[in-house]
């Protein structure tokens, strides 16, 4: 599909993807260090109020000061800003293929569509990134000076090869294709919320403006930046809260010694429950929430922005 100014849209949804993942990772990454602490902590005292806090503490104090705040940041920018750049392209897509099966004149599409082609998208990324992910786990879990901890994003690719072969790329993978739910409500929820405020005091966009001889003006509700903010916000919230355990699940996974202290996704659940109780499902839920908003906001305000003034752009240049 490919717009007047000759740019297909899944060049522009990807091009925007790929700027929202690694501007958003960028400005968040310390939060996501955090989080991912506070989810392969086994004890039950992580579980606590103040938890964060004790993390923070004593990253700063033990392994670097502020730089050790971004240990990992390569797996996590190639992770997210690839991530993102496919989500958007194979949810644009399938979103298009869909249209184009509707016999409606409008071609609009209902919540479980909307659905469907978030979790087609996201089951594709996830086959495709999780190797990317492993290594982020690893790097966040650990301090640089800690035993066997990897030096790099290469250096940890390479031993993951040697020492555990392909089928060590794809630990926590089960999880990751759970979590998928968690984008498909996400998207769902947004496009539909939306839809919705679009339809709300609709403004009028006259095309007869410069062109008497133009067709006769529409109505419509351009969306701007606010919007976007409470739009993504809501969506966001709505889904962490249904699906966020299986993030602790996929980072025990994906540690450096998963494969010794779990048997696998059951094994994992009952010994989170049996020593941890259902905090333990919702460690890093603190750091998480104030990460993800933020996080959220950036990938959504770059993505839409992106996806608006790229046409434009390109057709100036």
């Amino acid at each position: 599909m490919t717009g007047q100014d000759g740019l297909s849209s899944s060049f522009v949804e990807t091009v925007a993807g790929f700027t929202a993942g690694i501007v958003s990772t960028l400005c968040l990454h310390p939060l996501d260090l955090v989080k991912t602490r506070l989810q392969v902590d086994r004890s039950s005292t992580s579980s606590r109020v103040g938890g964060s806090f004790r993390v923070v503490r004593n990253i700063f104090q033990n392994e670097g000061g502020v730089s050790a705040f971004y240990r990992g940041l390569t797996p996590n920018l190639v992770g997210n800003s690839s991530s993102w750049a496919l989500y958007f392209l194979c949810y644009g897509n399938i979103k298009n293929t869909m249209r184009s099966f509707r016999s409606s004149s409008e071609g609009a599409l209902t919540s479980s569509d909307y659905f469907i082609a978030s979790g087609a998208a996201g089951l594709l990324t996830s086959l495709l990134t999780n190797p990317i992910w492993v290594i982020k786990t690893r790097m966040l879990s650990s301090g640089s000076k800690a035993p066997g901890a990897y030096a790099s994003f290469i250096t940890g690719a390479r031993q993951i090869y040697r020492s555990e072969g392909i089928p060590g790329f794809y630990r926590g993978l089960v999880p990751a294709l759970f979590g998928v739910s968690h984008g498909a409500l996400q998207f769902m929820a947004y496009e539909q919320l939306k839809a919705h405020r679009t339809r709300m005091s609709p403004t009028i966009v006259s095309s007869t403006k410069d062109d008497p001889s133009a067709s006769p003006p529409t109505q419509r509700r351009e969306l701007g930046n606010i919007d976007f903010f409470v739009l993504s916000s809501l969506s966001k919230v709505f889904a962490g809260c249904v699906t966020y355990p299986y993030q602790v699940l996929r980072s025990r996974l994906q540690t450096y010694d998963a494969h010794l202290l779990y048997r696998g996704v059951r094994d994992a659940t009952m010994q989170i429950w049996a020593k941890e109780g259902l905090a333990g499902f919702y460690k890093g839920l603190g750091p998480n929430l104030f990460r993800v908003l933020p996080s959220t906001w950036v990938t959504f305000l770059v993505y839409e922005n992106t996806r608006a003034y790229l046409p434009d752009l390109m057709s100036r240049g």
